[in-house]
């Protein structure tokens, strides 16, 4: 991607939901999943269909939010803080409780995030592409970084990833 280029982001963004779309079927004939008894970030976590999904039905959401609140800062303040790190206890616990959910609700939450989320990327300006905010492990970066790792290329481990767990045996 290239800053202040949009177009790159919306369409590997399209291609990722494509994938999960594709996959949903497949979730939903194999419930119920076992729900996996670890789903920190320690080297025992491990995540099963109903994780993956309840993650990327929060995560779509957390991430245009902070790029909401970002463009909501006037551009003369102080750098603004942006995004969470793994550990944080709030997507944890997200993730633990929706797990639980049928796989068409989070789904479906999905493709409603996602929704949002490609119509705002369309919307956005290379100028405000290219604010800055500052991440507690990345450092500071442009809107349009944090885009492309927290949300373009983040999706699209996640659905390489359901689509993994879904091919193996058992």
């Amino acid at each position: 991607m290239t800053d202040g280029d949009l177009h790159d982001p919306i369409a590997r963004l399209d291609a990722a939901r494509r994938r999960i779309r594709a996959l949903g079927p497949a979730v939903v004939r194999g419930e119920p999943w076992r729900l996996s008894p670890d789903i920190g970030v320690g080297p025992e976590a491990t995540w099963g269909p109903p994780e993956v999904l309840a993650h990327v039905a929060e995560m779509v959401p957390f991430w245009q939010g902070e790029l909401e609140r970002v463009l909501a800062i006037p551009e003369s303040a102080p750098l603004p803080r942006f995004g969470r790190t793994a550990e944080d206890p709030l997507r944890i616990g997200v993730i633990a409780r929706d797990r639980s959910l049928p796989a068409h609700e989070l789904l479906a939450r999905i493709e409603a995030g996602l929704d949002r989320l490609v119509l705002r990327l369309g919307q956005l300006t290379p100028r405000e592409g290219e604010r800055r905010a500052v991440h507690a492990t990345r450092g500071e970066r442009s809107l349009l970084e944090f885009i492309d790792r927290f949300l373009v290329t983040h999706l699209e481990e996640h659905a390489r990833q359901l689509d993994d767990l879904l091919r193996q045996p058992g």
